[in-house]
C-alpha cells in the first residue's frame, strides 16, 4: 500500500518528489559519511516546500552527552550532532529520536554470534561498562506513534533505551536464558578484538571507525543510561535482551 519513491536524500529534487502531498516525514539514514549533507538537503527542501507539519529525525543518544567542542565521539556521532543543529536552525517542526546502541547492531549480532554459537562465550571488549541496548523494532514503534500524532512531541528530544542498564555479565545471563544453555561474558583487549573479529568483517572504514568508538565509549561507561520513553510513548515496554535473543536464536546456534 505504500507509494515508493526511489531517489537520493542528497538530491533536493528527489526529496521534493518524495514530500509531495506529505505532511509528516521520518528522516533516517544508515551509518554514512553523507549523513549531514542529507540532513541539510532534507531541511532546506522541507522548508522551501512549507508543507511539513512534523519532521521526525533519527539521531543517537550519544548526542545527549556532546557539545559544540566534543572530540571523543565517532565521525558518525559528530555528524548526528551537527545534523540536529541544522534541523533546529531550519525552523521546521522537528522531533529528535535518540536511541542508544541497537540490539540489532553487529556488536550484539553478527560480530558476537560465532563465539556464542561455538563456545557459549560473549566476547566483547566492553570491560565493566554497562549498557542498555534497544531493539530497532521498539524504535520503529516510537517513530510510528509520533508520526501518527506528532503534536504532543514537537520540539522534543526522545531518548530511547532498553528496559535496564547492566554490565555484560548481566547481558550474558539474558543470552543464557534465551538460548537455554550457559553463555558467559569474556572481556577481550580492544586491539585483539578489532584484529580478530571486526576487521575481518570487511565493513566500510566509516562504519568500522564508528563501531570501534562505540566499543571505547562502552568501556568508559558512556552507555550506562536508562529511560522508560518507549513505554511512555507506545504503552508497551521495550524488549529485553532475552526476548530479542530468543527471537533471533538461530543466529547464535
Amino acid at each position: 500500500g505504500a507509494d515508493v519513491v526511489v531517489g537520493d536524500l542528497r538530491n533536493p529534487a528527489d526529496v521534493a518528489r518524495a514530500l509531495d502531498g506529505v505532511s509528516a516525514m521520518f528522516f533516517s539514514l544508515s551509518v554514512s559519511p553523507s549523513h549531514l549533507e542529507a540532513a541539510a538537503t532534507v531541511a532546506t527542501a522541507g522548508r522551501a516546500l512549507g508543507s511539513l507539519g512534523a519532521l521526525v529525525a533519527m539521531s543517537q543518544m550519544t548526542v545527549s552527552q556532546m557539545d559544540a567542542f566534543s572530540t571523543d565521539e565517532s565521525r558518525q556521532q559528530r555528524l548526528h550532532w551537527l545534523a540536529e543543529q541544522v534541523l533546529n536552525w531550519s525552523g521546521l517542526p522537528v522531533v529528535h529520536i535518540r536511541p542508544t546502541a541497537f540490539l540489532d547492531n553487529p556488536l550484539f549480532t553478527t560480530l558476537a554470534a560465532h563465539s556464542v554459537a561455538a563456545a557459549g562465550v560473549l566476547r566483547l571488549p566492553f570491560g565493566t561498562g554497562r549498557t542498555s541496548p534497544i531493539a530497532a523494532g521498539d524504535v520503529a514503534r516510537v517513530v510510528t506513534a509520533v508520526l501518527e500524532d506528532p503534536s504532543p512531541h514537537l520540539g522534543q528530544v526522545l531518548e530511547l533505551t532498553g528496559p535496564r542498564s547492566q554490565d555484560l555479565n548481566g547481558v550474558a545471563e539474558e543470552f543464557s536464558r534465551a538460548l537455554g544453555r550457559p553463555v558467559t561474558y569474556e572481556d577481550v583487549p580492544l586491539e585483539e578484538w578489532v584484529g580478530q573479529v571486526l576487521s575481518p568483517a570487511g565493513l566500510p572504514p566509516h562504519v568500522e571507525q564508528h563501531i570501534v568508538t562505540m566499543v571505547r565509549l562502552h568501556r568508559e561507561n558512556r552507555y550506562d543510561r536508562a529511560t522508560h520513553t518507549v513505554e511512555l510513548v507506545t504503552g508497551r515496554p521495550a524488549e529485553t535482551v532475552e526476548e530479542f535473543v530468543a527471537r533471533h536464536a538461530a543466529l547464535y546456534t
